[in-house]
């Protein structure tokens, strides 16, 4: 199997509305004031004033610019690279890795277009999102239908730390429920909305991450216990996902504080540290997988 011509356009589509719009978050040099208003809650809320993000809360600018920084530097030559090996020789390893890191650019996109305030580029934002969407839905079903399965099985269950892998899945999938899950409750409980909600409607990282990552981690756990090629190819998006997420959080975290704002010390281990250490073991078990993952073309 080849990549075709239009999903080698598709996919380098999505590759040029990255670089474009993470470039363009990034290095925006239009500068402002930073203004006070409120939200329909009545809290005052500080808008960042500067940049692409000028709209945004002087709270979540920076973890836009911070994103868009690994974004730029480690997702796109990833992406490129992935894109390169795969154009070469379209194995099953390259497909997977493929696929894998356009699992990073649908979040990405879908974090933009749903979760950023409306400014110039949000039909990039769209189209970044829509062409993300259809390359990830189309390797994807692709890949479903190649032997993964029997590729990665061949070897004897001893070749992947099967173990490790539902012990991470179930602690991911309840790490994310639970990260987020108490600010909900205390908002019920308050009779008020989110904390942090600022000048938004909803909180777009809590549908994502409760809504479709944690579940998918419980449901890829189940997988797993039956072999099934679904299972390893969700396994292998997780697993990038969850690396790639783990980088960018202490980079926004750098960039919250050049901004002069510090989280509490419960706030960084909770959230911060949790997702750092969960990365870390994302990136080991996603190395095994690949490694275990024919890289003969097919």
């Amino acid at each position: 199997m080849n990549v075709t011509k239009p999903m080698l356009v598709l996919i380098s589509l999505v590759l040029f509305l990255t670089g474009f719009v993470a470039a363009s978050g990034l290095f925006d040099p239009s500068r402002g004031s930073s203004i006070t208003v409120l939200n329909p809650y009545g809290d005052s809320v500080e808008l960042a004033g500067n940049g692409l993000y000028a709209w945004d809360s002087a709270f979540k600018a920076p973890i836009f610019r911070g994103t868009d920084l690994v974004v730029l530097f480690l997702v796109c030559p990833l992406l490129a690279v992935a894109l390169g090996l795969a154009v070469r020789r379209l194995s099953l390893r390259r497909h997977l890795l493929l696929d894998a890191v356009l699992a990073v650019t649908l979040y990405y996109s879908a974090s933009l277009a749903f979760g950023v305030t409306f400014n110039r580029l949000h039909l990039a934002y769209i189209a970044l999102f829509s062409a993300s969407l259809f390359a990830f839905i189309w390797l994807t079903s692709q890949m479903a239908s190649r032997p993964l399965s029997a590729s990665i099985t061949s070897g004897g269950r001893s070749r992947l730390p099967y173990r490790g892998f539902f012990t991470f899945l179930v602690l991911s999938g309840l790490a994310l429920i639970g990260a987020w899950l108490p600010d909900i409750l205390a908002a019920h409980a308050a009779g008020r909305s989110l904390a942090l909600i600022e000048n938004y409607t909803t909180e777009i990282t809590y549908v994502l991450d409760m809504g479709i990552i944690g579940p998918a981690a419980l449901l890829t756990a189940w997988l797993l216990k039956r072999r099934s090629t679904l299972g390893y190819i969700i396994l292998a998006q997780l697993l990038m996902l969850c690396t790639i997420i783990g980088i960018m959080l202490p980079v926004q975290t750098l960039f919250q504080a050049q901004a002069g704002i510090v989280l509490p010390p419960p706030v960084l281990v909770t959230k911060a540290a949790t997702f750092l250490v969960l990365a870390v073991f994302a990136a080991y078990f996603l190395v095994r997988l690949l490694r275990a993952t024919s890289d003969q073309a097919s």
